[in-house]
């Protein structure tokens, strides 16, 4: 059987990748590997692993990597470390594909590793840009690392093509994300509420805001005009959750439990949702307010506004709802303004998706299948051809 190694390293790829993982899983000619690392191991980002013990899946390997701060320094030594352990899960698991998504620092030295390996790497979401974050550059490398492409969208794959990727290997399949929410068991309010132990009847806004790790030392200031602007709805109750395990983050989270224990009845802090919870929330809130991508990719197909601050997703394909804006109190509030209009809510319930396309996690396990990984490793630079002058 071929095997397929799925590395997963966040709460947020882990909710993405289970479909595909499940389908591997069931589908007798392939072998299904998980290496669970990131995040997924750490008490203060919620021990998120156990979300895919309860897909009932097998984690092949567990390696930490998040022994120091979060500080530019630590996290080039969490890179180091993660390049040695991931070296020698991958030579113990010796996977024929390793299967990535996005854009974190974690996926990037795993794909260099497994590009010394000489083991054929698979990328989900490539093509994009995010112009506020280290994560950019990032993403463009697994792409030259990878033989194998699945962008959501015909942008990203022809930004994929523009690359040096051939044609051939490239597919548009569509967001993974998008297929999720409408396969998944959404909790009612009433449920939400038991699972949470906090009472949502109010109108609520679901907040998520990580660091621009290519600005510096911006993120608490950016963070708290955030919670300035939310001090200015109070009949609005708010749901938010911990940024990622990126540069500076630390300080994002201790503004987030700060200002939840000051108004325990209005606010809740919760370092995971977890995948089930987290789309119930969205699908009920009023408002998807911060920077993550879940605000630009899952938001629009529950037909919710988002309010995209600062330049984190900058680049990114928008969907009609979401409202960009900049990282002041002044612009988050009028951009919140415009989120809970009637009219703007009516008006996005019309709107086309850029992301939706039938059957995409079964397209992804279909390409892993029948992949030729003869001699994949090695492969030349696609040139795009130029158009030709007309003579004047």
């Amino acid at each position: 059987m071929r095997k397929i190694c799925i590395f997963t390293s966040t709460r947020a790829d882990w909710g993405l990748l289970r479909g595909v993982a499940r389908r591997i899983h069931e589908n007798q000619d392939l072998e299904l590997q998980i290496l669970a690392s990131g995040s997924h191991l750490s008490e203060q980002f919620g021990m998120t692993i156990d979300e895919i013990n309860l897909d009932q899946l097998r984690v092949n390997e567990r390696v930490p990597i998040l022994e120091f701060d979060d500080s530019s320094h630590g996290v080039c030594q969490s890179m180091g470390l993660a390049m040695s352990r991931y070296s020698d899960s991958l030579s113990r698991l010796k996977p024929d594909i390793l299967l990535v998504l996005g854009d974190r620092y974690e996926t990037f030295c795993i794909a260099a590793v497994a590009q010394v390996h000489r083991i054929a790497v698979a990328h989900i979401h490539g093509g994009e840009t995010t112009e506020g974050a280290v994560d950019e550059a990032f993403r463009h490398s697994i792409t030259k690392m990878s033989v194998l492409h699945f962008p959501v969208c015909e942008e990203y794959r022809n930004r994929i093509v523009q690359l040096g990727e051939s044609p051939a290997v490239v597919h548009d399949v569509g967001a993974l994300g998008v297929e999720t929410i409408r396969k998944a068991q959404l909790m009612d309010r009433p449920v939400l509420e038991e699972s949470l132990r906090f009472h949502l009847d109010a109108p609520f806004f679901l907040v998520t805001f990580h660091p621009v790790t290519l600005e510096s030392a911006t993120a608490g200031e950016q963070f708290g005009n955030l919670l300035a602007a939310l001090d200015t709805y109070p009949d609005f109750k708010i749901l938010l959750t911990y940024a990622n395990a990126d540069t500076d983050g630390s300080h994002i989270n201790q503004q987030i439990e700060s200002y939840g224990a000051k108004q325990p009845e209005r606010c809740l802090a919760v370092s995971s949702l977890g995948l089930q919870r987290y789309l119930s929330a969205m699908n009920l809130c009023a408002v998807v307010i911060g920077n993550s991508s879940s605000g630009i990719l899952e938001a629009p197909a529950f037909r919710k506004p988002t309010v995209n601050i600062g330049d984190r997703q900058k680049g990114r394909v928008r969907a009609e709802s979401v409202i960009d804006c900049a990282s002041d109190t002044e612009s988050i509030v009028n951009a919140i303004e415009v989120a809970i209009d009637a009219e703007f809510n009516r008006r996005i319930q019309e709107m086309s998706l850029p992301f939706e396309k039938p059957d995409t996690a079964e397209h992804i396990v279909t390409h892993l299948l029948e992949a030729d990984l003869g001699n994949s490793i090695k492969k030349s630079f696609y040139n795009m051809p130029v158009p030709q002058l007309s003579e004047v």
